[in-house]
């Protein structure tokens, strides 16, 4: 019998084969979640190409989950769970938000698997904060109570962003005026930076020439448009003012991570920017943040290897000692 796990995005799906008394992840795969009409038709053609019987399904998937009936945000995909597991002839069937899975890796990631940025130390077993730009900005948090990791689930990305510079209060009018509402992943996530590039060019009274978050970011590292390379500026100041909003809401002294597919591709140009300082930029409490160390997560799966964590968790056979 065989152990699956997945990590459902708003634009990709990675599934790989847990071995749930070791933890190592095989066979893995990643599709492109616009191939498929439903969750269960990629589902179904990954365990075609398994030689066993999968018994034991995780989900990590981006968006609420709380109920039978979970529907994703930022994708046309809907499912109810308890359908999902009969109609795949499963033993259990767990599903989680993804940061939840995100989350729960971070106690297990090596120290090559992740890159401090900025000074601060770990406090043992502190709660510690996580999150991600992506398709969508995902946010959890994760504390150690009685031997077990413990995920605290929500949905920090929607909350409101807020200006801490002239130049972001005039991107933030401009935004207010096509969203109404502007949440932290309207700035946050692939499009957010498209949106911050495109409210510079109006700033600027300059014409648009990008439309596609991987077009900003690839003039911006080339070098060839400067409202491109001021866009990852300003994309690394509010990352670091949010999350040092993070570490103060929960007082996260087990630090703060950034997982999601966007930051890793420009990981050079982060560590040398302003996210450091605006992420201790929050006056009386600037001494408190310094503690706080942050850091990029590196590791190439860290949705498949949490969902693996709450797994073998779930089913007794986790190890609960971190690896450090």
């Amino acid at each position: 019998m065989l152990s699956v796990v997945a990590d459902v995005g708003g634009t990709n799906i990675r599934l790989a084969v847990c071995d749930v008394k070791t933890g190592e992840l095989s066979h893995l795969n990643e599709f492109a979640c616009a191939e498929f009409i439903t969750l269960e038709v990629a589902l179904t053609q990954y365990f075609e190409i398994l030689q066993g019987e999968v018994k034991h399904l995780c989900i990590g998937i981006a968006c609420p989950v709380e109920n039978d009936h979970v529907v994703m945000t930022n994708l046309s995909w809907d499912f109810s769970k308890q359908a999902l597991k009969e109609r795949l002839k499963l033993a259990s069937l767990y599903v989680i938000n993804d940061y939840t899975a995100i989350s729960l890796a971070v106690p297990f990631l090596s120290s090559v698997e992740k890159i401090q940025v900025g000074g601060g130390e770990c406090k043992e077993n502190a709660v510690t904060a996580i999150f991600g730009p992506g398709t969508g900005l995902g946010v959890s948090h994760i504390i150690k109570s009685a031997d077990k990791w413990i995920s605290l689930d929500g949905e920090g990305g929607h909350v409101s962003f807020a200006a801490n510079t002239p130049e972001q209060a005039d991107i933030l009018c401009l935004l207010q005026a096509k969203f109404g509402h502007v949440s932290a992943e309207r700035i946050l996530s692939g499009q957010g930076l498209v949106n911050l590039y495109q409210s510079l060019c109006a700033l600027s009274k300059r014409e648009v020439k990008f439309e596609q978050p991987n077009e900003v970011s690839k003039a911006a590292l080339e070098g060839s448009c400067d409202l491109a390379r001021r866009s990852l500026d300003v994309f690394c100041q509010v990352m670091g003012s949010f999350a040092g909003n993070l570490a103060l809401n929960l007082a996260c002294t087990g630090g703060i991570y950034i997982a999601g597919g966007i930051v890793p591709r420009f990981a050079e140009l982060f560590q040398s920017s302003e996210f450091r300082y605006f992420f201790e930029d929050k006056g009386r409490f600037k001494a408190y943040l310094s503690s706080i160390p942050t850091f990029l997560i590196t590791h190439n799966n860290p949705g498949l290897l949490g969902a693996s964590v709450y797994l073998r968790q779930e089913l007794g056979l986790l190890n609960n000692d971190a690896l450090g």
